[in-house]
């Protein structure tokens, strides 16, 4: 199994931060249904505006007809090794509600809090001794009809490979190089006081 390159934090943060990463490769491990419950439970539980939790999640664990149609709807590279996983997440923001009296509304953080819920998938998922890729490598369009998402109101935002890690040498040659943590730009190039770019 690939060892996670050592990352050095620019500020003392909990340790589950800088270990987390997306890797490509997964054994052939299956998942029980109750950690992948776990797992978008912990979404469940993110910070939402006006608690208004925008998220939605359609799921398929592998060997399911729900996973076979998140799979084919991804593009590019991703069909290469995410059909390896042990499930397979799409991640749907709600950006249309409803106020108080039941007329039509933008939810214009949705995005935000789905991120948000994204994040909380992906550390809990660590936790269980999982690991999870959130890819945006799919056909929108594709997922919409498969999954019966509806179109209105309803944007995908990423589909989330989940599983055991396995060794790089599981994934087509052209994978491979990449199939280590990436380095992180440091904080005084992110973050600024009082004003954007310091």
């Amino acid at each position: 199994m690939t060892d996670p390159a050592p990352r050095t934090p620019d500020h003392p943060v909990d340790p589950a931060f800088p270990a987390r990463w997306s890797p490509r490769a997964f054994t052939d491990a299956g998942m029980p249904p109750a950690d992948l419950l776990t797992v978008l439970e912990a979404a469940r539980w993110s910070p939402s505006a006006s608690n208004t939790q925008p998220w939605r999640f359609v799921y398929g664990l592998r060997g399911s007809t729900g996973f076979a149609a998140i799979a084919e709807g991804l593009t590019g590279g991703n069909r290469d090794w995410a059909p390896r996983a042990a499930a397979l997440v799409v991640t749907v923001a709600q950006t249309e509600g409803r106020d108080a009296g039941g007329n039509p509304r933008a939810q214009r953080w949705a995005e935000h809090d789905t991120g948000a819920a994204g994040l909380a998938m992906a550390l809990q998922a660590e936790r269980l001794g999982y690991r999870a890729h959130p890819m945006g490598g799919f056909d929108p369009a594709a997922l919409h009809r498969a999954l019966a998402i509806p179109e209105a109101g309803h944007r995908i935002m990423a589909v989330i490979a989940i599983g055991r890690q396995g060794p790089a040498d599981l994934l087509p040659e052209q994978h491979r190089p990449r199939e280590t943590p990436g380095p992180r730009q440091p904080l005084a190039e992110l973050a600024f006081e009082g004003r954007f770019g310091g």
